[in-house]
C-alpha cells in the first residue's frame, strides 16, 4: 500500500482522526471482533529468581498478548480477583474514539473494578502499531500487571519495510518490596523513596543475586528467571516489538555485536535510522529491525541498562540465540555495558532523530489557538513529598471526572482554572526552589473541541541539588506531533521558529522531556472525553504529577451504568 497522507484543507490537515479514517475506509471494511476473558489475580512467583507476590492475569505476567488487526472492535473481559482490592486497566496508545469510558482510566473515565466483579472493556483498534496495556489502580503496574498489544494491518496490506519474523520484547524494572510498601513509603512523614530496583526484566525474567536474599525464598535455578531466549535463523530480519513498562527507569536496549534499524515509534512509521543501541522510556513501545549476520556458531547478549538515573541494578540480561546453537549456551564475551548513564547529550540526540516515514506524514496545523507550559517541580505539601505542575500537585476525585463532568456533579471536583504557565522570568530550573512548597487540586483543563493545542513541557531542578530527572509523559485519548526538544529554558518566542519541526514531526502518545530541557507537542482536540496527560513513572504520577483534559464531553454519547457507582455516581440511575 502507498503511504496515504490525510486531506489538506487551508494548508493544514483536517481534524486527524477524520483524515485517517478516510485514508484507511477501505481496509476497515474486513474488520473482526477478538474477544479475551481474563481473571486478575495475586500469584507467588519469582520472576528473578525471589518468590513473592506478582499480580497476573489468567496466572501470568507479562499477561497475554492481545492479537488484532486495524478496524477491529476488542472486547477484554476483565474479572477482578484480587479478593481485597480494586482494580483497572488501560489500554495505552488506543485513543478510544468513541469508547472514552473503556479508557481503563481510573477516577478519570471510570469507577474501578470491585473484588470480584467484572468489567467488559469494548474498543475498536483503528491503526497497525505496538502498544500496551496496564493497570490503571494505584501502583498495581510496578507489580505485573500489565502486557502488550499487537495491531497488524489488514490481510494483503503490506508495511513499508520487509522483515521475516515478528517478535515481542517487553522490557520492566523489578523491586521485592510490595506496591503497598511502596506507596506507604511515598505517602509517609518521613518520605521513604522505592529506591532503584533489585533487577530489570526482559519478557518477565531477571536475576537477583540469592545471597543476598536474607530470610526470603530465592532459587538461582528456577525455570522461571531463567533468561529469555530469543532464537534466530541466520541470515534472517527479525521485526522486535519493543515496549517499556517501567515504573522508573530509563532504559538503554542493546543486541551484542547487532545494530537495530529503528521503524515504529507508538503506532507511527519513523524514517529509518540504525542505532547500537536505543534509549526508550516507560511507556513508549518502538519496532526495530535486526539482521542476525554476526558469526553464527555462538550465542549473544541481549542487554538492559539503566539510564538517566546512576545504575544500582544489575544489567537484564537475555540470549541473542543463533540456531542450532543450543539456546542456554552463554556468551563467551562480557555484556554490553550501555553508554554513560549520565549522557543527556547522547539522549537527547537521539530523540532529535526520530522524525515521521516519508510517504507516512501528517503534517500538524501551522498554528496552534493555546499554548500551555508545564513546569515540572518536585515539593512540598505539609511535610509530604510531592510532585507538582505549575506548583499544583494532581489528587483524583472520588467521582470520575468523565461521569462527573457528564452528568453535571460540578461539586465533585474544583471549578477553578488550573494554572497555564509560570512565572519564567523569576523562577531558575537549575537550582532548587527557594520555596518548594506546593498545594493538592483535582481542576481540569477545559479544551475548546477541535481547538489546536500546544503543550511545553519544562523540566526543573528536584528537591535535591544538581537532579533532574527525566519525565516520560503519555497522553490518553490522542496522538500528538513532537514539535521539538531542547537544553534550558524553553523560549517561547525564538524555539517555535528555530527549533520546531512543522514538516515532518513523529506522532507519539508518550514523550520524554529530559533533565534541565524543554519538549515541545501538539495535539487536536478532537476526541471528546475526559484525558489523563501524566508522568508515566509510577510513583511520579502516584505522588501527583499529572493533569486532566476535558474536551467535548457534550458529544459523548449515553454512560454505561458499569461504569459508575464509586463517588457521587452512585446516586445516578443505572440502567
Amino acid at each position: 500500500m502507498e503511504g496515504c497522507r490525510a486531506p489538506l484543507l487551508n494548508g493544514w490537515i483536517t481534524p486527524f482522526i477524520m483524515g485517517f479514517l478516510l485514508c484507511m475506509s477501505i481496509p476497515l471494511a474486513s474488520a473482526k471482533v477478538r474477544r479475551y476473558r481474563w481473571e486478575v489475580t495475586y500469584e507467588l512467583q519469582s520472576p528473578d529468581c525471589l518468590e513473592k507476590l506478582v499480580i497476573a492475569i489468567n496466572g501470568r505476567t507479562p499477561g497475554p498478548t492481545i492479537m488484532a488487526q486495524q478496524g477491529d472492535t476488542v472486547i477484554v473481559e476483565v474479572k477482578n480477583g484480587l479478593l481485597t482490592e480494586n482494580t483497572a486497566i488501560h489500554w495505552h496508545g488506543i485513543r478510544q474514539i468513541g469508547t472514552p469510558w473503556s479508557d481503563g482510566t481510573e477516577g478519570v473515565t471510570q469507577c474501578p473494578i470491585l473484588p470480584g466483579e467484572t468489567f467488559v472493556y469494548k474498543f475498536v483498534v483503528d491503526r497497525p502499531g505496538t502498544y500496551i496495556y496496564h493497570a490503571h489502580y494505584g501502583m498495581q503496574r510496578s507489580a505485573g500487571l500489565y502486557g502488550s498489544i499487537h495491531v497488524s494491518l489488514p490481510d494483503g496490506i503490506s508495511e513499508p519495510f520487509a522483515y521475516d519474523y515478528d517478535r515481542n520484547i517487553v522490557l520492566n524494572d523489578w523491586w521485592h518490596k510490595t506496591t503497598h510498601e511502596q506507596a506507604a513509603g511515598l505517602s509517609s512523614i518521613p518520605f521513604v523513596w522505592v529506591k532503584e530496583p533489585q533487577s530489570l526484566l526482559i519478557n518477565g525474567r531477571g536475576w537477583f543475586n540469592c545471597s543476598q536474599a536474607g530470610t526470603a525464598v530465592c532459587n538461582s535455578t528456577n525455570p522461571q528467571c531463567s533468561p529469555f531466549v530469543l532464537t534466530v535463523v541466520p541470515g534472517k530480519t527479525y521485526r522486535l516489538r519493543i515496549s517499556s513498562l517501567a515504573s522508573l527507569s530509563a532504559f538503554n536496549f542493546e543486541i551484542e555485536g547487532h545494530n537495530m534499524t529503528v521503524v515504529e515509534t507508538d503506532g507511527h512509521y519513523v524514517e529509518p535510522f540504525v542505532v547500537k543501541n536505543l534509549n526508550i522510556y516507560s511507556g513508549e513501545t518502538y519496532s526495530v529491525l535486526v539482521v542476525a549476520d554476526q558469526e553464527p556458531s555462538r550465542n549473544y547478549w541481549a542487554a538492559l541498562n539503566v539510564v538517566s538515573r546512576k545504575p544500582d541494578t544489575p544489567t537484564g540480561l537475555a540470549i541473542f540465540n543463533y540456531y542450532p546453537n543450543h539456546p542456554r549456551r552463554r556468551p563467551p564475551t562480557a555484556p554490553p555495558a550501555g553508554p554513560l548513564w549520565n549522557d543527556t547529550e547522547y539522549r537527547l540526540n537521539q530523540s532529535l532523530k526520530i522524525r515521521a516515514r516519508r510517504g507516512y506524514v501528517y503534517p500538524p496545523p501551522t498554528t496552534t489557538d493555546r499554548v500551555i507550559t508545564l513546569l515540572n517541580t518536585q515539593n512540598r505539601i505539609d511535610g509530604h513529598t510531592r510532585w507538582a505542575v505549575n506548583n499544583i500537585s494532581f489528587t483524583l476525585p472520588h467521582t470520575p471526572y468523565l461521569i462527573a463532568l457528564k452528568h453535571k456533579l460540578h461539586h465533585t471536583f474544583s471549578q477553578s482554572a488550573p494554572p497555564e504557565t509560570y512565572d519564567r522570568a523569576n523562577y531558575d530550573i537549575f537550582k532548587q526552589a527557594a520555596n518548594p512548597n506546593a498545594t493538592y487540586s483535582d481542576a481540569v483543563y477545559r479544551l475548546k473541541f477541535n481547538s489546536t493545542v500546544d503543550i511545553i513541557l519544562q523540566n526543573a531542578n528536584s528537591m535535591v541539588p544538581n537532579n533532574s530527572e527525566t519525565h516520560p509523559w503519555h497522553l490518553h485519548g490522542h496522538d500528538f506531533w513532537v514539535l521539538g526538544h531542547g537544553p534550558g529554558v524553553f523560549d517561547p518566542v525564538n524555539d517555535p521558529l528555530r527549533k520546531y519541526n512543522l514538516v515532518d514531526p513523529i506522532m507519539k502518545n508518550t514523550v520524554a522531556v529530559h533533565p534541565y530541557g524543554w519538549t515541545a507537542i501538539r495535539f487536536v482536540a478532537d476526541n471528546p472525553g475526559v484525558w489523563a496527560f501524566h508522568c508515566h513513572i509510577e510513583s511520579h504520577f502516584f505522588m501527583g504529577m499529572g493533569i486532566v483534559f476535558e474536551e467535548g464531553v457534550e458529544r459523548v454519547g449515553r454512560l454505561p451504568a458499569a461504569i459508575m457507582g464509586c463517588g457521587d455516581s452512585h446516586r445516578l440511575p443505572r440502567h
